[in-house]
């Protein structure tokens, strides 16, 4: 069995388009900054490009140069620059945070003297 749908000329409230008249004014712009600032997102950046290449290129330099061709050596220390470049970015993202901290800090004792 099939169903008849009524077929109505008025939009209702989902079909309806408020673009023109919007409650916002020309002058109330959304803030459209992104959430994250690109410096974090150049470090992060950064820090996966060191970790695909760190180890991969410490293990074929080390490989026939300092362990002359020994691969278990080469693959610890290929380990051994994951870990340092992992360790790394912790290291700079606590620093990162804790300058934010430091920052929201100053700017509340502003608000204060003020």
């Amino acid at each position: 069995m099939a169903s008849r749908r009524i077929a109505s000329d008025e939009k209702d409230i989902l079909d309806q388009d408020d673009r023109t008249s919007s409650p916002l004014a020309e002058s109330d712009k959304s803030n459209i900054t992104p959430a994250v600032p690109a410096s974090v997102i150049i470090k992060l950046l950064a820090f996966t490009l060191a970790m695909i290449g760190g180890p991969i290129g410490t293990y074929f330099l080390t490989l026939h140069t300092v362990f002359k061709g020994n691969s278990t050596f080469a693959g610890a220390t290929a380990a051994i620059m994951a870990n340092f470049v992992l360790i790394a970015y912790v290291v700079v993202a606590m620093k990162e945070d804790q300058s934010e901290r430091v920052e929201a800090e100053k700017k509340a004792k502003e608000k204060k003297g003020l």
